[in-house]
C-alpha cells in the first residue's frame, strides 16, 4: 500500500530542509576563513532532519530532539542496513550545540567541520537512495 499523500508531503519537506542545511554549510566552507561553527551546526541540522524525514514516511513517532542516537537508532529499526552510517552520525549530535553559545569554544578546525559535513551529505545521501521517488524533493 502507497503510502498517504500527506506523509508523502511532510517527510519529502523534511528532506527538503536538510537539503537546505546542506546547502548553506557547503556555502559557508566557501567563507574566508571557513564560518566551521555554522558548517558543524547545518550538518547536524541536515543529518537530524534527514532522518525525522525516514521516520515520518515509515510513520514511527519521534519526539522533539536533536539526539542523532536516539534518531538513528529509530532509523535503524526501519532501515538496519543503514546502522553502521547512522552509528557513525551520532557523534555530529554535539554540533546542535556546541559553538553556538557563549563560553564554548570558538570554532572547530576545520577539518572537523570538513568532516561533520561530508558525514552528513553521506547521511542525506543515504536515506535518500532508501526513498520512493515520490518522496524524494
Amino acid at each position: 500500500m502507497p503510502p498517504d499523500i500527506e506523509v508523502v508531503a511532510e517527510a519529502r519537506a523534511w528532506f527538503s530542509r536538510a537539503a537546505q542545511d546542506l546547502r548553506a554549510a557547503d556555502f559557508e566552507m566557501t567563507a574566508v576563513p571557513p564560518l566551521t561553527a555554522d558548517v558543524a551546526f547545518h550538518a547536524q541540522q541536515a543529518a537530524e532532519k534527514a532522518m525525522k524525514g525516514l521516520l515520518t514516511l515509515h510513520s514511527v513517532v519521534f519526539r522533539k530532539t536533536h539526539s542523532l542516537v536516539e534518531l538513528g537508532q529509530a532509523c535503524a529499526s526501519v532501515e538496519p542496513d543503514l546502522e553502521p552510517l547512522l552509528i557513525e552520525a551520532a557523534p555530529l549530535t554535539e554540533y546542535a550545540w556546541r559553538y553556538r553559545y557563549p563560553g564554548e569554544p570558538d570554532e572547530p578546525l576545520v577539518d572537523e567541520a570538513m568532516a561533520a559535513l561530508t558525514t552528513a551529505h553521506r547521511v542525506y545521501e543515504s536515506l535518500l537512495r532508501v526513498l520512493p521517488e515520490a518522496v524524494r524533493p
